[in-house]
């Protein structure tokens, strides 16, 4: 199990405890980012070592800090 952080711009898209699909994004420089599907949420960059492997999550938590909301996705 692992646990990501996902940047979310508006409140109320999805509930702690709901399962969502994740996508993957990738550049020809080997550099991968991660969205939570439908396009509510975008993780950081990830390097080629440390790619999600699972395209399934479970919401654990959702944070709101003065810069937006961050949904904290377990994966396996």
């Amino acid at each position: 199990m692992r646990v990501d952080r996902f940047k979310m711009e508006r409140e109320g898209l999805v509930k702690e405890g709901q399962e969502v699909e994740i996508s993957e994004r990738s550049a020809v420089t080997g550099q991968y980012t991660y969205l939570v599907e439908p396009s509510i949420a975008m993780s950081g960059i990830y390097r080629t070592s440390e790619r999600l492997h699972a395209r399934k999550g479970i919401i654990q938590k959702i944070e709101k800090t003065d810069k937006g909301f961050y949904l904290l996705v377990e994966t396996e």
